[in-house]
């Protein structure tokens, strides 16, 4: 009896001295520089985002964000570097599109985005446009369907590859309408968009930031892919205006190593908030074509099951493997 008393004790006290000490690392959370991660190359646009939500970070933490640029393999490279890393609010991964993606569409990743990672939030989110080059006769979505479906197999469109989030949104508009148009792959965006703006290819579903500078002079905008008109076209319809149901943004989110203490992602959150509502950093979010989401962890996490869910459904159907 004495001895198990004596354990019991023992670890009463270990669980209450451990508690402290946790709650003791979350208030002095930052006490030193802090790594954001970015998958994608210097002076992408992804890039461009994450440095402006690390500069606000700074200035709201009080301690240097710098930004690692991990780029290769569609975000895996740097989401396996995360998700190794020490879980205390000292490294935080920008994840995307990309991240929903590639659980399906890769067979052997040595990370799970759902189980080694905890959410802090979604922190922008940005429709692609359905376009087509000015020579293409149509000048709507009804008319873009008509004109396919009068012309099946004919009519083509490039993408910056199988699986990335411009071939997503148009085959989830394929999916949908059940259109049948020729996949024309290039290797990344630049490409894909310098082919429809020389019409070698006459539709393409660029995100809003790349396209907006080319619209509508060289590139008509049939559509944006949010649930919403976007302040930057207001006159351009929804896809789902005329496709109604169908939703498929570019977003970014942000997450920390599985077990940060709950303390730690807190306080990011908060920060990222109070940043990315600067006047400063909202509007050079708003005119790259964001908008500054913020939700809540959980929020996310249940964002991130469901979006997972709906781009394996688009792979499948279009059959496509990475690995």
């Amino acid at each position: 009896m004495t001895i198990l008393r004596f354990t019991l004790t023992a670890l009463t006290l270990v669980c209450l001295t451990i508690e402290p000490v946790a709650e003791g690392r979350a208030q002095d959370y930052p006490s030193k520089p802090i790594r954001y991660i970015v998958t994608s190359s210097p002076g992408s646009g992804l890039d461009i985002y994450g440095r402006i939500i690390a500069g606000g970070l700074t200035e709201v933490l009080g301690q240097q964000v710098f930004v690692e640029n991990r780029a290769g393999a569609g975000g895996n490279i740097a989401a396996a570097i995360a998700a190794k890393a020490p879980a205390d609010g000292y490294t935080l991964l920008q994840i995307n599109n990309n991240h929903t993606i590639n659980v399906t569409l890769y067979r052997n990743l040595t990370y799970d985005v759902i189980r080694d990672f905890s959410p802090i939030a979604k922190v922008f989110q940005s429709p692609y446009i359905i376009a087509v080059h000015p020579s293409l006769p149509v000048k709507s979505i009804s008319e873009l369907i008509k004109l396919a479906k009068s012309r099946p197999g004919e009519l083509t469109y490039s993408s910056a590859g199988a699986g990335s989030g411009t071939f997503m949104a148009t085959a989830l508009f394929k999916s949908q309408t059940g259109v049948d148009m020729l996949h024309i792959p290039y290797v990344g965006g630049g490409p894909a968009l310098r082919a429809v703006l020389s019409g070698e290819v006459p539709v393409y579903s660029p995100p809003l930031s790349s396209a907006i500078t080319h619209i509508p002079q060289r590139l008509r905008a049939l559509a944006v892919t949010s649930g919403k008109r976007h302040s930057l076209l207001p006159g351009v319809p929804t896809v789902a205006e005329s496709v109604p149901g169908y939703e498929f943004d570019a977003w970014a989110g942000l997450m920390v190593p599985v077990n940060t203490p709950k303390e730690v992602i807190a306080r990011v959150r908060s920060a990222v908030v109070s940043a990315l509502n600067s006047p400063e950093a909202s509007k050079r979010l708003r005119d790259l074509g964001n908008d500054f989401v913020g939700d809540q962890p959980g929020e996310l996490a249940a964002f991130l099951k469901q979006d997972i869910e709906k781009m394996a459904k688009l792979i499948r159907q279009n059959r496509l493997t990475a690995d």
